[in-house]
């Protein structure tokens, strides 16, 4: 992580789920990511991935108090991942949200355990794609 030119860190869905269940490579992700001053947020729309409503959602739950930061979807991102969803025939409507938000924030890195979508939505794009 100390290699990206990058101010902010997004957590996809899956990025939150392996948090939560103690996986120790976005763990270490996330340690460095604080170290270096690196602001970490998660975008709404990956809580509608990771959260039922119910108690099983505790450990979910404590990630996201840890993290304490939520970005909202604006209607930019909404018509910018529908940009990105008809360039790059993509059916990944979430990452495609996740993305344009990157795209939006400026200088950010989508944390994530599978980058494939991701990378296809954000190529040629200022976005970085970092992988556990």
């Amino acid at each position: 992580m100390a290699k990206l030119a990058t101010r902010r860190l997004l957590l996809d869905s899956g990025a939150i789920i392996g948090l939560s269940r103690n996986d120790p490579r976005p763990r270490a992700v996330l340690a460095s990511a604080w170290e270096a001053g690196i602001d970490v947020y998660i975008p709404s729309v990956a809580l509608a991935a990771t959260v039922r409503g119910n108690a099983t959602d505790a450990p979910v739950n404590r990630i996201i108090k840890a993290i304490g930061e939520i970005v909202p979807v604006h209607e930019q991102d909404g018509r910018l991942a529908g940009s990105l969803l008809g360039t790059t025939r993509s059916k990944s409507t979430i990452d495609a949200i996740i993305v344009a938000i990157a795209i939006r924030l400026g200088s950010v890195a989508i944390l994530t355990g599978d980058p494939k979508d991701l990378t296809t939505l954000a190529a040629g794009q200022q976005v970085r794609i970092e992988s556990f």
